[in-house]
C-alpha cells in the first residue's frame, strides 16, 4: 500500500462518511416524523435529494418509511468497501462479503449516530440550562427529536426521578451489547474497520 493509495483512502473515508451520515440521517428522521421544515432536516434533504429521488421511481415507501433511502445508504456502504480496498491495494472481493459487510456497516453506523445523538442532547440540554436559553437551537430540537422515538419507552419503564433522566443509561448499555454483538459475531477486525464506513 503505497501512500497517495492511503491518503486517497482517508480522504474518499471522509467525504463518504458524511454523504453517508446524511442519507442515514435522513432515514432516520422519517422514521421518528421528526420536523421536515427544520433548517437541518432541510439541508439533509437538499444534499441527498437526488440520489433519493432516482431509487424512488423503483422503490415505494410504506407506512412513512422510505425503502429508497435505506437501499442508497446500503448502496453507498457497498460502493465505498470496494472503492477502499482498491485504493488500499487489494482486489475487490465476492459479492456475498460486500452485502454482508454493507449490512453491518449500515447497522453500526446507525447504532453510533444515536450514540452520539443522545451524548449531544445531553451536553446542550446543561448548556442550555445553565444559559437559561428558552429557545433552542434547531439542531438541539432535531436530535430531541430523533432521540425521543428510542428513549420514551424506556422511560416509561424508568421514570425521571428527582429531575434526573436516567433512560440515556440503559440506551448506553444497549447499544454497547449491540456493538459488543456485531464484532463478536462478525469477527470485525481493524482491517475490516478500515474498509467498511461507519465502523
Amino acid at each position: 500500500m503505497n501512500v497517495l493509495g492511503s491518503s486517497g483512502a482517508l480522504v474518499f473515508n471522509v467525504l463518504g462518511g458524511l454523504y453517508l451520515l446524511a442519507v442515514l440521517l435522513r432515514f432516520l428522521l422519517q422514521v421518528a416524523k421528526a420536523d421536515f421544515y427544520n433548517p437541518v432536516s432541510q439541508a439533509v434533504v437538499k444534499i441527498t435529494d437526488p440520489m433519493v429521488k432516482i431509487l424512488r421511481r423503483f422503490i415505494p415507501g410504506y407506512k412513512g418509511i422510505d425503502f429508497s433511502t435505506l437501499l442508497l445508504a446500503l448502496l453507498i456502504e457497498a460502493v465505498a468497501i470496494c472503492v477502499l480496498i482498491i485504493l488500499y491495494g487489494g482486489s475487490i472481493p465476492g459479492i456475498g462479503f460486500i452485502i454482508t459487510w454493507s449490512f453491518v456497516g449500515v447497522t453500526y453506523f446507525i447504532v453510533n449516530i444515536y450514540y452520539y445523538a443522545i451524548i449531544g442532547s445531553i451536553i446542550m440540554s446543561f448548556v442550555m440550562m445553565f444559559s437559561g436559553s428558552t429557545n433552542p437551537h434547531p439542531l438541539l430540537r432535531l436530535i430531541w427529536q430523533l432521540t425521543e422515538p428510542v428513549m420514551a419507552p424506556i422511560r416509561k419503564i424508568v421514570p425521571p426521578m428527582g429531575g434526573l433522566d436516567f433512560s440515556p443509561i440503559f440506551i448506553f448499555i444497549g447499544i454497547q451489547l449491540i456493538r459488543n454483538f456485531l464484532i463478536t459475531t462478525f469477527g470485525i477486525t481493524d482491517q475490516l474497520a478500515l474498509i467498511i464506513i461507519g465502523i
